[in-house]
């Protein structure tokens, strides 16, 4: 019971952090495409947030095996005030140069704050379920994966309101006093010692992983990259010059990400009835690879051939949505499923800094894709990007299976 407490005050300040982190990326973007950014300069100030969430993956999960996921969730919060604090001290007559070095260095400190709160929640999913529950473990990675993501396309919204309504500096310092409210409010609540390692983790066991985890991270990278490469900067700069504002940008952005949470939370129901008798393993995760590559295809396509641009986006979107959610929840169940309890923290931090070096590489070839050929180049990165993912899966093996029909009914979301 006091793991269950525990975990449940973590995923709410996960929670809580995570909606200040989809408003933050919503403000950053938004705030200087309005200033007169091009797509490069704008993927650039998300490069160190990028860049420093594959670091803090690497090391962060070493730390919380020797401390426990309290001290890497508390320093994910301090770090996300400090950043949003810096960012509100931005000074406008500062010269380009300038401006993107400091945006970039603030941005940097959110994402090691985001991969911190983010391990530290996944982690303790692993240490509060029974040992062989699989079913109730895919039910629970389904379950937060999906309210993340829902509350992050929320944040999008919030990012975009604050905007209009209090202006950059106001979001920012606001969204700063609310997240040191659920700072204290969680230092006053939460104890013990939630994901230590009962053994000592050596240093050196960083880089030392499984054949299992080292493939699934390989294509988490590549998956994630395919992605990002049209949705990070490319998609919003391409609604902007169809005319969309700013606020139907963010809009529309956050309830895309809203969507897809949803989706992810239902995730074990949408397998029980696509799926069959097949079970969730390698062979699941190249299966739904494989699928969505042909989701950009299709769009390149419809786009190709004068389909209206809008509609086929809307529709390309939602297809994506469901597909590029199966996928993640599959992995995000299977790098539990190739772990133990006591190492758990480590490997899900190795597995997330794939994950965040995905997210840099999509990051920065939406920008400079978007440069040199437009919105359909980057769905063409997205083919390739998703063609390797699938490629890699082919070496994850067909063992660590838990039957689709036999997870428990009402394992979706809420």
């Amino acid at each position: 019971m006091t793991s269950l407490r525990s975990y449940a005050l973590v995923t709410g300040a996960y929670w809580g952090f995570t909606i200040t982190d989809g408003a933050l990326r919503m403000l950053v973007l938004l705030h200087f495409y309005r200033l007169g950014y091009d797509a490069v300069s704008i993927a650039f100030l998300f490069l160190f947030y990028e860049f420093f969430g594959i670091v803090t993956n690497l090391f962060g999960g070493w730390i919380a095996s020797r401390s426990g996921v309290k001290v890497t969730l508390f320093g994910g919060l301090i770090l996300q005030i400090v950043s949003l604090l810096m960012l509100a001290a931005l000074n406008p007559r500062w010269s380009t140069l300038i401006s993107v070095v400091y945006v970039m260095s603030a941005q940097a400190l959110s994402g090691i704050a985001k991969d911190l709160t983010k391990m530290s929640s996944k982690s303790a999913i692993k240490v509060i379920v029974p040992e062989n529950a699989d079913g109730a473990l895919f039910k629970w990675v389904a379950r937060l994966t999906g309210s993340k993501n829902a509350l992050k396309g929320f944040g999008f919204f919030v990012g975009g309101w604050l905007l209009a309504a209090l202006g950059f500096r106001g979001a920012l310092i606001g969204m700063a006093a609310a997240l040191g409210l659920v700072l204290l409010g969680t230092a006053a609540s939460l104890s013990g010692d939630l994901g230590r390692s009962k053994k000592k983790v050596k240093f050196t066991s960083l880089l030392s992983k499984s054949r299992e985890i080292n493939w699934l991270s390989a294509a988490r990278l590549f998956l994630f990259a395919a992605r990002d490469v049209w949705f990070v900067v490319g998609l919003p700069v391409f609604l902007s010059q169809l005319g969309w504002s700013s606020y139907a940008v963010g809009a529309f952005l956050a309830l895309w990400v809203i969507g897809y949470g949803f989706i992810q939370a239902t995730v074990p129901e949408i397998l029980r009835l696509a799926g069959g008798r097949n079970g969730i393993d390698g062979t699941a995760a190249r299966h739904w690879a494989s699928v969505l590559v042909l989701v950009p295809l299709g769009l390149i396509g419809a786009l190709w051939f004068g389909a209206d641009r809008a509609t086929a986006l809307m529709i390309g979107l939602a297809i994506f949505a469901v597909v590029f959610a199966i996928n993640s929840a599959v992995h995000s169940y299977l790098v539990l499923m190739y772990t133990d309890a006591d190492s758990v923290a480590v490997n899900v931090g190795f597995y997330y800094m794939a994950n965040a070096g995905g997210r840099l590489l999509g990051t920065l070839l939406s920008g400079m894709i978007f440069q040199l050929a437009g919105f359909g180049g980057c769905l063409w990165g997205s083919v390739t990007l998703v063609a390797a993912a699938a490629l890699l899966s082919f070496k994850l093996p067909r063992g660590h299976a838990i039957s689709i029909g036999a997870l428990p009914a009402g394992s979706g979301g809420e």
